[in-house]
């Protein structure tokens, strides 16, 4: 992004309207509120935003009072757009209203956006989201779809990242996405604290499923849980399908079966996504080679760590530690 000084702290506009869940308008603050530099300095500044600036109604028995309008949009690094009661009956074709084109027409190009919950509903119509990858609410799947075909929505993940804009499913999703935005802004240590402060997992990547209606299971026993314990103590070794299920005491079958009903996802797609925190952890609070942290992690080799870093954070170790070892991450980000 250009435009902005590197001393500058990272805006973020949280576009609200009129209808707006108060719990995602307050989990935004929280948590980009709480991210800190290593001096105690907060790295965010959020600012919220409404076309009529004045009393704005919830979707609850209270109001909130909002005194900025779009205007800081066009100073804003991120705009985040929480869901609002309006997005469950969106305009017949889909589009934005006349005064939601105007307000979109204030972002500047390059800005990054993000929406929670149904706020996708509103990305869709303003054409953000064509030809992009994207997610809202389990329960309003088909009803977007309809109404916004040139998307590609993926109905059963907690949000997508597609570099400028980003989604999230319900509310609950929205906070993994903030946490994701922090930890690719500054680091993993960064977005562990926050989720340390708020009291929520550090990281549930945003394939994992979202909660959907299923049918009820008996509860399992806590070997799945062991398991993960386990491997988590033993990273740096090759791990297979058995090791997991022996830990478990379980076949492999039932293991698997369990892992993805309990986890959201395999158990090698997980365990990719640990050994990734891992090698991350290392390169930022360490100066071990890159061939250390590989094998520390265990990716085994560094080829494999670059591979896995290319694919999941679209950059290199040595990229990466440069980014995050040794210096604040400056406000314009992305």
């Amino acid at each position: 992004m250009t435009g902005f000084t590197a001393s500058e702290r990272h805006r973020i506009a949280v576009l609200v309207r009129p209808g707006v869940r108060p719990m995602e308008l307050g989990l935004i603050h929280q948590l980009f509120g709480s991210a800190l530099s290593s001096e105690g300095a907060q790295l965010y500044e959020v600012l919220t935003c409404t076309p009529e600036p004045g009393t704005i109604r919830t979707n609850t028995d209270f109001a909130i009072t909002v005194e900025h309008g779009t205007d800081v949009l066009a100073q804003a690094h991120t705009v985040v757009v929480p869901a609002a009661q309006d997005d469950y009956a969106p305009l017949p074709d889909g589009g934005l209203s006349p005064q939601m084109r105007e307000v979109f027409a204030r972002l500047r190009p390059g800005v990054r956006i993000a929406s929670v919950c149904t706020g996708a509903f509103v990305l869709a119509a303003a054409g953000l989201l064509d030809g992009r990858r994207a997610t809202t609410h389990w329960s309003h799947v088909e009803e977007f779809r309809a109404l916004h075909p040139a998307v590609e929505l993926l109905p059963d993940v907690l949000y997508v990242d597609e570099g400028e804009v980003l989604t999230s499913a319900g509310e609950a999703a929205g906070i993994d996405m903030c946490l994701h935005m922090i930890r690719n802004d500054h680091g993993t240590a960064v977005a562990k604290a926050v989720a340390r402060t708020t009291v929520v997992p550090p990281h549930r990547d945003g394939g994992q499923a979202q909660y959907i209606r299923l049918p009820v299971t008996e509860p399992t026993s806590d070997g799945i849980g062991a398991a993960r314990e386990w491997a988590l103590e033993n990273l740096h070794r090759s791990l297979s399908l058995q090791d997991f299920a022996t830990q478990a005491t379980m076949s492999v079958r039932t293991f698997t079966r369990r892992f993805r009903a309990e986890i959201g996802m395999s158990a090698r797609q997980w365990l990719i996504q640990q050994r990734t925190e891992r090698a991350r952890e290392l390169l930022e609070d360490s100066d071990l080679p890159i061939d250390e942290v590989s094998e520390r992690s265990g990716f085994g080799t560094s080829v494999s760590l670059r591979q896995h870093f290319r694919d999941t954070l679209n950059t290199t170790p040595s990229a990466y530690r440069r980014t995050f070892r040794g210096a604040e991450r400056p406000g314009t980000t992305v």
